[in-house]
Parts: structure tokens; sequence; C-alpha cells
């Protein structure tokens, strides 16, 4: 079985970290991971203390042709929020393997690379040439993005998912295979299971709202494509929601990576009580670029407090377990 090794060259195999998850194949030094889209391709933030605390990074969308996203404005600030309208921008599948790939760090954190198509074809090939490739621990699958034309209509239905989750499952056998989810659906946990039973390892929960912002000066949207993705704290009640549900849904049998407004240890200790294996931090990078190490850090001395031997004993643990 595929097993990527994220261990320290100064820990010890037999070393307890009480930190370490598991996502599929996939064993993590912490359960911190970041957002796709908010790292970058993984080079960017390699000079911050971030770097070594992560479990794993994501990185921004990579679809098969070089996208030149929308037009500005792309971010804008609400309350509690963040709107983007970046429109998938990424240098394509090709000189991602060319360029992006070799100029990561050396003994970098497992890196998961985000996949977006317009068709299953699409997602397909990009998973059989990146499934080739040794850096990559991992795809998620974006079915979700709500500031492109196409793509959303694979996440709001369940058997689309079901047979794009198999697609790519058949292209990339071995490695981690995580799909993310979309909360812009009546029933989530409806698409988990139809992901889950098609060969997910993991589920990505949740994807950015669809919001919209208006200019009162020009009488006219903010964005050029109108709708927008909201992030940031607005919409942790909503991602909470939707762990609970799926984590309940699927008896807690598949990882889930909770994300979603998450910006300290106490709130990514809220989405691991209601199922969630992992979170991962999005817009509160933009705030701070050590916000993942911090919070690895202090779900640490959390522990140590006390004295819990290992996060996985927290998982699903407000659902009475």
């Amino acid at each position: 079985m595929y097993r990527w090794s994220c261990l320290s060259r100064e820990s010890s195999p037999m070393a307890v970290n009480p930190l370490a998850v598991s996502l599929g194949p996939l064993e993590l030094r912490s359960p911190v991971l970041t957002s796709s889209g908010t790292w970058g391709y993984g080079t960017e933030q390699s000079v911050f203390s971030s770097y070594p605390a992560l479990g794993a990074f994501v990185t921004k969308g990579i679809t098969l042709l070089p996208r030149a996203g929308n037009p500005p404005p792309r971010l804008y600030e609400t309350r509690a929020g963040l709107l983007n309208s970046v429109g998938l921008e990424n240098v394509g599948l090709e000189n991602f393997v060319k360029e992006k790939l070799p100029a990561l760090p050396q003994n970098h954190p497992p890196m998961l690379v985000n996949i977006a198509g317009e068709s299953v074809e699409e997602y397909v090939e990009l998973a059989r040439a990146l499934s080739l490739e040794s850096q990559v621990a991992g795809l998620e699958v974006n079915v979700s993005c709500p500031n492109k034309d196409k793509g959303m209509e694979f996440g709001t239905d369940p058997k689309l998912v079901g047979e794009l989750t198999e697609a790519v499952r058949s292209a990339c056998p071995q490695k981690l295979l995580i799909v993310k989810l979309t909360p812009n659906v009546t029933d989530i946990s409806l698409i988990a299971e139809s992901a889950c039973r098609y060969g997910a390892n993991a589920l990505s929960m949740i994807n950015t709202l669809v919001g919209c912002a208006v200019d009162r000066t020009r009488k006219a949207p903010i964005f050029h494509r109108v709708y927008a993705g909201l992030s940031g704290p607005a919409i942790k009640p909503v991602a909470l929601a939707a762990v609970w549900r799926t984590y309940e849904a699927l008896s807690g049998e598949i990882p889930l990576i909770g994300m979603g407004g998450i910006q300290n240890w106490e709130d990514a200790l809220e989405f691991i009580l209601a199922g969630a294996t992992a979170v991962s931090i999005g817009t509160a990078n933009f705030v701070d670029p050590l916000c993942c190490s911090n919070l690895v850090a202090d779900l640490r001395t959390y522990l140590e407090k006390e004295k819990i031997l290992s996060i996985k004993e927290l998982v699903g643990q407000a659902h009475g377990r």
C-alpha cells in the first residue's frame, strides 16, 4: 500500500506523536492542512515556519490547460468573511509538472494536488498524469468551484459525483483520493455517500458558499461574474453542520477534512469533535501566514494539558461515541 513518510529526520519511527492522523493511505504528522487556493503551489510559503508544522498542503487548483482566471476585482472583504472570484487561475498541468514540482523545497510536507476540469475526461487525464509524479501524495478532486463557468454541476448531483470519483480512482488507483464537496446542496450527506461508495479515501468539506456583493456607488455587481465564493468565519457554522451530518450519515467510516472559518485551535477542536479527522486552514492564512504553525503548537499544548495521548481519541467525540 502506498505510504508517504511524514517523519522528520530527527524523529524516531517509534516516537509517539499525539497529533499524528491518517487519511486513507497517507500518514500525517499533524491534522492541519492548508486549503486549496490559499497556499499557492507550495513554494511561496516555504519561508514561513508553518511549513514544517503542516500535516500536508493542498495546491491551488490545477487544470489541464493554463487558465487566466476571472477579471479583477477578485477579492472582496465582507463582515466576518471574504468573497473570492479568482476563477482557477493556474499554470496548467504541463507547466505545473515541469516548473512547480522541481521548485519544491526538499523534505516538503506531503503535497495534495487540487484538480478541476470541465469534463470527466479532463479530470481523468489530470489524475493519470499526476499519479506518475512521486512528489504528489494524493489528489483533491474539486467538484464544487462556485466562481467559474463549469464544474459546479458535478458537485450537486450524487450520480455525477459517483461517476467522476470512480473514473478518477481508476486513473489514480494507489494514491490518496479526496473529493471536495460543495455546501450549496440540500443534503450534503447524499453527495458524500456517493463519493465514498465509488472510491474516495477522504472528503474535504466544505468548499465556499455562493455569495455576491454590490457596489452602491456604481450600482453594479462587484464581480464580473456577479457570484463569488464566500469563505472565512462567517461560514463556520455551516461547515460544522456539514461535517456533523456527514459523520453521522457515514457512521464515521471515512475521514473528513473540516474547513470553513477555522482561525485558531479552538475552532479546529470543534471540527474534530464534530467528526473531522483533519482540518484545513484557508482564509486565515491571508490574515496570519503563521496561523497553521501556531494552531499546531496550541493543539499540542491542549493535548498535553488534558493528558490526551492521541488527537484521534477526540474525533467525533461530541456525538457521544
